[in-house]
């Protein structure tokens, strides 16, 4: 077989946590404690011209850049090398590399680059420095493409040419079958590269899986101290060390390797965390970019079986793109079972007739003004309609239910004899179900498609208020969003990342409630950030 390299890439793929500010005094740690465990390469960092100079930060824009933060550092036997993401650093800001500390530089390109990007190696070839060609989203490729990938590889003739698993998409059999056309197909003295991602917790064996590959070619692998990356995260440095040790007779020092963990990279793990979890198993399972995932969990409005329908939907094409517009369009097709709900509306409509009515959200001012809320009840005697939750300090008469995710978290508490005859208004998205309603109203007759978020339940109830008839209605526990406090009374119904859209949200609102001033008044019993100024 041929030799066996172990790479490792923190400082740079380790950068996409905490964007790439490590500190300078925790860039020299991991730097002198890889060195000196003997790995055979690091990788520094980013070559990046639209990043300035940060001593502190892992990302520069220029070869000697990188030489002011690792010039001074001893190497010992470890090759130095850096990343490009083609297109993001110009070659004029690379020295050549005989005038550098860095040995080596690493190319990263999709498949729609190939050419131009090849080319760029060439040039970086032509510089001295041994150039690595590195095959983003490989699961991309058809076997025709990747034997195109050969026949310009072996005329360029870099250093390596590898496999990155993106998307962390791959098994062990479709890595070997991979390595198999490269392998079958490259110039022998061109090292096969390969580097996993976590997200079917698959980093390490698949790492192990290339090591094991049998050929006479050099084999060279990547792994990061911890595991630490973006998304699920990469194959661990150690684990992999320890089995190159064991099976490849390597000396790798793993205590070398474990003090950096814990002087350098424990801390970051703690505030970022990075590893298997369910978000990015989900976009593997269903081999599409993570960023629609992102975009439909978020929503907190859908099942996981309801977000892996949707995303099967994506068409192929599409599947590693990141069109936000298309998995918008996808979300409200889905929720859109139409329904004529004329005959429910007007039953509603007639419950309603010349009643007051009071809607409940699950603010923290719920909690906060109980007694001014129980003063109005007492003193309005109003219908009271609840969204999306059963009040701890009252009974509704309804509730009203558009979102999955909050129905099944108040399935419970609709069993309670404190609960019972409480009636359930839904919109149609929720007759997926199959459960009973007391009023289904039609989804997409009360969304907004032209917001950022469609479906706000407050204006959904509104909306379908104002189609019943009614002149006015009472707010309370809708408190609108604030980016540095709880925004709901139950903080396991909180959602974190609405709070950067506190702003906006507040502003669409407010915005809502103007428009609607004329055909139906709102009053607030409780503070709220969607009250217009006068």
């Amino acid at each position: 077989m041929g030799k066996r390299y172990l790479l490792d890439c923190t400082l740079r793929d380790g950068g996409y946590v905490n964007d790439w500010q490590f500190g300078h005094d925790n860039i020299v740690n991991i730097f002198e404690r890889v060195v000196s465990s003997g790995i055979d390469y690091i990788e520094t960092g980013f070559l990046d011209d639209r990043r300035h100079f940060d001593i502190n930060r892992s990302i520069f824009p220029s070869t000697e850049s990188a030489e002011r933060i690792y010039g001074s550092l001893e190497k010992r036997t470890t090759e130095v090398l850096a990343m490009i993401d083609y297109g993001t650093c110009e070659l004029s800001n690379l020295k050549p590399c005989e005038e550098t500390f860095i040995d080596g530089i690493r190319v990263i390109f999709k498949k729609e680059n190939l050419l131009p990007a090849m080319e760029f190696c060439q040039k970086i070839k032509a510089m001295g420095y041994k150039v690595f060609s590195q095959l983003v989203s490989i699961t991309s490729y058809s076997d025709e493409e990747l034997l195109e990938v050969t026949k310009i590889a072996n005329d360029i003739g870099p250093y390596a040419v590898s496999i990155v698993d993106t998307y962390g998409l791959l098994n062990p059999a479709e890595l070997t079958h991979i390595m198999g056309v490269l392998d079958g197909n490259l110039d022998k003295d061109i090292i096969l590269g390969f580097h996993a991602h976590n997200n079917f917790q698959l980093g390490y064996v698949n790492t192990t899986t290339a090591l094991d590959y049998n050929t006479d070619r050099d084999i060279l692998v990547d792994g990061t101290l911890y595991g630490m990356g973006k998304s699920a995260g990469n194959a661990p440095l150690e684990l992999v060390a320890m089995y190159m040790n064991e099976k490849y007779g390597k000396d790798y020092v793993i205590t070398e390797i474990q003090e950096a963990i814990t002087t350098s990279i424990m801390d970051f793990q703690k505030r970022s965390p990075w590893g298997y979890q369910l978000f990015y198993y989900i976009a593997a399972s269903n081999r599409v970019h993570p960023n629609y995932v992102s975009y439909l969990m978020n929503k907190r409005t859908l099942s996981v079986t309801a977000v892996n329908e949707i995303l099967q939907r994506i068409p192929e094409k599409k599947k590693l793109e990141k069109d936000m517009k298309l998995i918008e369009k996808l979300y409200i097709d889905y929720q859109s079972n139409e329904c004529d709900d004329t005959a429910d509306t007007e039953r509603l409509t007639e419950e309603l007739r010349g009643k007051k009515v009071l809607v409940m959200g699950p603010g923290s001012s719920v909690m906060k003004c109980t007694r001014d809320i129980m003063d109005y009840i007492k003193r309005e005697y109003p219908v009271i309609i609840s969204i999306n939750y059963i009040p701890e300090i009252c009974r509704p008469d309804y509730m009203f239910v558009t979102n999955t995710t909050r129905f099944v978290q108040s399935a419970s508490k609709l069993h309670e004899t404190s609960s019972a005859g409480v009636r359930l208004i839904a919109s149609s998205n929720l007759t997926k179900t199959e459960r009973e309603f007391d009023f289904v109203v039609n989804y997409s007759s009360y969304i907004d498609e032209t917001a950022e978020f469609p479906d706000n339940s407050m204006c959904m109830l509104i909306k379908l208020l104002q189609r019943c008839g009614c002149s006015e209605a009472a707010l309370a526990g809708l408190d609108g969003y604030t980016a540095d406090s709880v925004n709901y009374f139950d903080t396991d119904k909180e959602y974190e990342f609405l709070k950067d859209k506190a702003d906006s949200l507040n502003r669409y609102a407010r915005s809502f409630f103007a428009g609607i001033k004329d055909s139906i008044k709102i009053t607030f019993v409780t503070p709220s950030e969607y009250q217009n100024e006068d």
